[in-house]
């Protein structure tokens, strides 16, 4: 349903989107029933790539109340064709802050080692390059450009706070980061946050 519409319409996607996350790997399980501790977590990853969750704006907005997202995204998701493990990305690990001004997380999503060492400079950025630009000769262009570091979530809590209440994993299971966006306007992750909800031109 269209913002300016008296009811909805049936037919395909006007407003396509992607949001720029990493897709975390697990490599060891859980048992059905058991909750993995933040001290533990990372020990359950394997690794990382680079994930698209493409999302269909104008379905989401009008779906999103009661269902919540459905239709939006359930048709479309790529990743990267390699995965890059977390052993190899240690010299990249950074430490983690929750601004001052933002609930700080529950005990069970606090250690002194998430703290210190818990995430990971990961640069990121979204380039895209139209059909015509390809026939054309034109290079794609760049429209985001932000780094992992941003998360508002680390790795260990968000593996941490999916079995919390026993939900397992298996090997071979990904997480989606959610989108990755930094702290500046320039750094955000998604068409629907770099024109401002429509607002603004993207060039």
């Amino acid at each position: 349903k269209a913002p300016d519409a008296e009811v909805p319409s049936f037919g395909p996607c006007k407003r396509l989107d992607y949001e720029l996350e990493l897709g975390i790997y697990l490599g060891k399980g859980n048992e059905l029933g058991d909750a993995i501790a933040i001290e533990n977590a990372e020990k359950h990853v394997f690794g990382f790539c680079v994930f698209n969750d493409w999302s269909a704006r104008d379905l989401q907005a009008w779906e999103y109340q009661p269902l919540g997202p459905f239709l939006a995204k359930n048709f479309a998701s790529t990743v990267s064709p390699w995965i890059v493990t977390t052993e190899a990305l240690a010299p990249y690990r950074t430490s983690w802050t929750r601004d001052e001004s933002d609930p700080q997380p529950l005990e069970y999503l606090e250690s002194t080692a998430n703290r210190d060492q818990g995430a990971f400079d990961i640069q990121m950025d979204v380039k895209i390059q139209t059909q015509k630009m390809r026939d054309e000769g034109y290079n794609p262009t760049q429209v985001s450009k932000s780094s992992f570091k941003h998360s508002y979530w680390t790795v260990a809590q968000m593996v941490t706070h999916h079995t919390v209440n026993g939900c397992n994993f298996m090997p071979g299971d990904m997480l989606g980061s959610g989108t990755q966006s930094g702290p500046t306007h320039e750094e955000a992750g998604s068409l629907l946050e770099l024109s401002r909800g429509g607002k603004e031109k993207i060039t």
